[in-house]
């Protein structure tokens, strides 16, 4: 499985904005053949601070979702309310 972590920080106005645009993409992206997880998770302490979860079967079913409609809108979306460029950290998963 192909797992990517995607760190991000955003302004302190943009936050429920934020969600909102994410939960749209969520939704759409566990729809996808080769999605398994798609998480949105906020730091409590620190509500600006996102990893959104990403876990595919494949590697290409990851390239795959950055070629959706729903993804890029996602991104051109919140592109303007990140406080810093996001980080997306791939990672292999062998478990579960």
């Amino acid at each position: 499985m192909h797992v990517t972590l995607v760190h991000v920080t955003v302004k302190p106005d943009q936050v429920a904005d934020f969600i909102t645009a994410s939960l749209a993409n969520h939704r759409a992206s566990i729809q996808e053949s080769g999605n398994r997880r798609f998480d949105i998770l906020q730091f409590p302490d620190e509500p600006t601070r996102f990893i959104l979860y990403e876990a595919y079967a494949s590697a290409e079913d990851a390239a795959a979702h950055k070629a959706t409609a729903h993804y890029k809108t996602w991104r051109e979306g919140v592109a303007d309310m990140m406080a810093t460029p996001r980080e997306g950290i791939q990672w292999i998963c062998h478990a579960p």
